[in-house]
Parts: C-alpha cells; structure tokens; sequence
C-alpha cells in the first residue's frame, strides 16, 4: 500500500537556481575550489554542510557583482593557497610543484645506479676458459 501511494507525500523539485547565469558562474568557480571538509572533491561536487555554506556564500558575491577573480581573492584571503586546486607558483608551493619530478629525478638516478652495479657484478661471473671451452663443444654438438 505504501507503493502505491507513495506519491502521495512526494514534492515538487525545487528549482536549482533562480538565475541560471548566476549557477553557471557558481559552478565554473566552485569547480576549481577544493572543499576543505573533504579535501579531495571539489567544492561543486561535495555535500558537506561546510560546502553548502560556501555556495551560498558565492552565490551571494556573484549577485553583487564581484568578478571571478575577486571571489578567488575572497576565498584565498579568508582560507589560504589551500582552497585553490591549481594554487600559483610561487615561493611557498615550489616543493608543491617541482616535488613530484624531484622524486621521478631520483627514482631514475637510483635506477641507475642499481643496473650500474648489477652490470659491474654479472661482469665478474664470467666463464673460465675450461667452462668456454666445454659450452663451444656443447653448442657444436647441438647444431649436428
């Protein structure tokens, strides 16, 4: 019975914006700010309560006009480098950037290294004459 009349208590869908230019605007911007409750979401995407704050707090600078580049200011000022999923290079984010190709400079160095050794110990196994000469006569066998 429920299923059937489970229309019954069913709302209509509010609408998502009364402005759709004002949305648009609010979702291109919050596409490039991290939430800083879930961290690894965007803060379009993340239903945190934080997150929701946040929206409405853009939503409110985009009707007063401000320019996408002053609500980014806004939101640096108020929350750090942080809040930005691409944040500038500069200073303070240089181990940021360059940190990932450091440790890809190291790894191939270290690799390296490892076949150097590895080459310089395979070099120093290398057969007897009595061990040479017993593989020749193996190998010639074989080809018979």
């Amino acid at each position: 019975m429920t299923v059937i009349c489970g229309g019954a208590w069913a709302k209509e869908a509010t609408p998502l914006a009364e402005d759709p230019v004002v949305e648009q605007r609010l979702i291109a911007i919050s596409e490039e700010l991290r939430c800083l409750v879930c961290q690894n979401e965007s803060l379009a995407g993340s239903r945190s309560d934080l997150a929701m704050d946040l929206r409405r707090e853009l939503r409110s600078l985009i009707k007063q006009g401000k320019t996408d580049d002053e609500i980014r200011e806004f939101m640096v000022s108020r929350y750090g480098d942080f809040v930005l999923y691409r944040p500038p290079v500069k200073p303070s984010t240089w181990l940021l950037w360059a940190g990932p190709f450091g440790l890809m400079a190291l790894g191939v160095a270290a690799l390296f290294v490892y076949l150097r050794r590895r080459n310089v110990d395979i070099g120093a196994d290398l057969l007897t004459d009595d061990e040479r000469k017993r593989a020749e006569k193996l190998l010639q066998e074989g080809e018979k």
